[in-house]
């Protein structure tokens, strides 16, 4: 087994490379504005899994992921010439969930925004319902010494 962080290296040089390949080599109509955003690699150093996403709508998604699978053995031989080790990893290729993930955050914090302005709205020209400052303020200290019960700062508790 190897250790985490030469995985991690290899996942972040397969990233670099694919990149790269599909931007230079891969002349696939098909492949539409794909962005690797992420490569992960098992502990064992055999598979690696490319996170993607493509520009555009559901079909451009369908067909650029037709043409990575199609491009795969050219994007793995690729890989292993210039990561240099000694068994070159498979690939997967995963569409990337972030963006939807982007995008639902947005729509609640949209709804969101709009449940405050709304909240806004109704409050305005609203007055308290009892005092405008509802916590007690402390009277002047003459006023409390003149009280019964009530106790000096210097003398100890009052007796009776």
């Amino acid at each position: 087994m190897t250790d985490n962080a030469r995985a991690r290296k290899l996942a972040d040089r397969i990233q670099v490379v694919v990149a790269e390949t599909l931007d230079r080599r891969i002349k696939d109509p098909r492949l539409g504005f794909v962005t690797i955003t992420d490569a992960r690699v098992t502990g064992d150093l055999r598979e690696a899994t490319v996170f993607y996403t493509v520009y555009g709508d559901d079909e451009e998604r369908a067909a650029s992921a037709a043409a990575l699978e199609s491009a795969k053995g050219v994007l793995r031989s690729e890989v292993g010439r210039q990561t240099g080790v000694r068994f070159t990893p498979t690939l997967a290729f995963v569409p990337d969930a972030l963006p939807d993930n982007a995008r639902t955050i947005e729509d609640l914090l949209d709804k969101a925004r709009a449940k405050d302005a709304e909240v806004r709205q109704v409050s305005t020209g609203a007055a308290y319902a009892g005092e405008a400052d509802p916590y007690r303020k402390p009277e002047d200290e003459d006023d409390e010494a003149d009280t019964p019960g009530s106790t000096d700062k210097n003398e100890g508790p009052a007796s009776a």
